[in-house]
């Protein structure tokens, strides 16, 4: 028999199988390792893939809306007695068609006619008032023209008015045919005459309402200026058998804090200087007596515009550095912004007079809209003296700016909006 001789263990050396197994051993984990890697990897890609699709559908919903985005709940119809104009916010629609522009209507005065006098920029023409709780209905000229069949309808008031005056004609004068219209002019009276309608839209200058001594002669500065606050005859009988009236008096009682003013058979040299405010209510009571006293309320509808925000102080919208609404393209978004340009207490006037009369007048109030549009001034795009700025006084801004009417089209197209929802 053959013997084999033991092996001898090599001291300090694992055996061979020992050896083997351990690095099997290894071989495995790191497999493991390497797929449980692999895994957490492929778990990881998927959760950032999940993420990414998420931000693009949610990306996707804002920008497309309604097939995401559950429509709003559907606002109910206008009723002015349920409905506060004042309470809304202005949305942007590029998309939105223009019912006229400063070259399509030919009626609208060199001072308001900013993009023919070269405005350069058009986005405040596409802002649309939207009501919180409201739908705001749509200015239909055929519709308001039929109201206006065989009747009178007359602003009255300052330059402002006068500017909501050529928005409302420009509004309704295209679906009028050419040889279907006229519009007499002159200082005091103007009259758009929609023939086949036998209807007149009219404008009459009274800046104050009540007589003054610069009822024709606008170029009397304040300082010279003195009110008949409770004299209005000589106004009030051109108003006379109008079946729809609207009244605006405000900014020519701002141009001082007091204003020389006169009653009674008193000459303009025997004048007393009140407080504006004071003055403003004296002479709206004047209106108010005289509306009272003449107008039916079966016969004819009154209207009266609250106070159309001035632009003057740039600090209040925070560009401290701003030259009033020099250059402005966008209006202010803060909800409820209320600035330096709408006097409160001219407002609690206004309300106080017109809430103790007997005959219903309807206040509309535009100032809350109005005060977000510090971009829809004419700026220096418009005139002064009666002829166009030039390029020398458009170079100085600090001089020339007009921050109280507005271009038109423009904002006064919204009030009329406003003035239609309510006839």
């Amino acid at each position: 028999m053959v013997q084999i001789p033991a092996m001898k263990r090599v001291k300090g050396r694992a055996p061979l199988s020992v050896v083997v197994a351990i690095i099997g051993g290894l071989a495995l984990a790191g497999i493991i390792f390497t797929e449980d890697l692999r895994s957490l990897t492929e778990v990881m890609e998927k959760e950032k893939e999940k993420k990414r699709t998420s931000l693009l559908a949610v990306a996707r919903s804002t920008l497309t809306g309604p097939e995401k985005v559950p429509p709003p709940p559907a606002k109910m119809a206008f009723d002015p007695s349920r409905c506060s104009v004042t309470e809304g916010y202005w949305a942007y629609n590029r998309s939105k068609k223009l019912p006229y522009t400063d070259q399509t209507c030919p009626y609208i005065d060199r001072q308001d006619s900013c993009q023919r006098n070269g405005r350069p920029d058009s986005d405040y023409l596409y802002w649309d008032w939207h009501l919180d709780g409201c739908s705001l209905p749509r200015f239909d000229p055929v519709t308001v023209l039929e109201k206006l069949r065989g009747k009178r309808m007359m602003f009255v008031g300052d330059s402002l008015l006068l500017g909501q005056w050529l928005s409302f004609v420009c509004l309704v004068n295209s679906v009028v045919p050419h040889t279907a219209r006229s519009m007499e002019r002159s200082p005091t009276l103007n009259v758009y005459t929609a023939e086949e309608y036998n209807a007149t839209i009219e404008f009459y200058w009274a800046p104050f309402l009540v007589e003054s001594n610069s009822d024709r002669n606008i170029r009397l500065g304040a300082d010279g200026r003195v009110l008949h606050v409770d004299a209005i005859e000589a106004h009030a009988k051109r108003w006379k058998g109008a079946s729809i009236l609207i009244f605006d008096s405000y900014v020519w009682w701002m141009t001082g804090s007091r204003i020389k003013t006169v009653w009674g058979s008193f000459g303009d040299d025997g004048y007393e200087e009140l407080d504006a405010w004071v003055a403003f209510r004296l002479g709206l009571k004047t209106w108010a007596n005289w509306v009272d006293s003449n107008i039916d309320p079966n016969a004819t509808r009154v209207f009266f515009m609250s106070i159309s925000t001035t632009h003057m102080r740039s600090e209040d919208w925070g560009r401290e550095s701003g030259i009033r609404c020099y250059n402005e393209t966008w209006p202010i978004t803060q909800k409820g912004y209320w600035g330096s340009g709408s006097d409160r207490r001219m407002m609690e006037v206004m309300s106080s007079v017109l809430g103790r009369m007997k005959v219903p007048v309807a206040m509309l109030n535009i100032t809350q809209l109005t005060e977000h549009r510090v971009d829809a001034h004419v700026s220096i795009y418009t005139e002064t003296g009666g002829e166009l700025l030039t390029d020398a006084q458009r170079a100085d801004p600090r001089t020339y700016t007009d921050c109280i009417h507005w271009c038109v089209p423009g904002v006064p197209d919204t009030w009329n909006q406003i003035l239609y929802a309510h006839l």
